[in-house]
């Protein structure tokens, strides 16, 4: 996910996404256990993108204070 596109979404949208990528990395650490992961790297790329989200969600909620 590009900054570009995460900039663009607002406080809910925000709050959305970061939900869906803690479940995605959750699934993923999860096939990682079993043993059925595809691309392990894609747990890092998730993680990535989750700090991402957070970072310009702090930077909003700031910004509203």
């Amino acid at each position: 996910m590009k900054t570009k596109e995460i900039r663009d979404k607002s406080i809910e949208e925000l709050r959305r996404t970061a939900e869906d990528l803690r479940e995605q990395l959750f699934k993923l650490k999860f096939q990682k256990a079993t043993g059925q992961i595809e691309n392990p790297v894609k747990i890092r790329l998730v993680r990535k993108d989750i700090a991402r989200v957070e970072t310009i969600l702090a930077e909003r909620l700031r910004e509203a204070q």
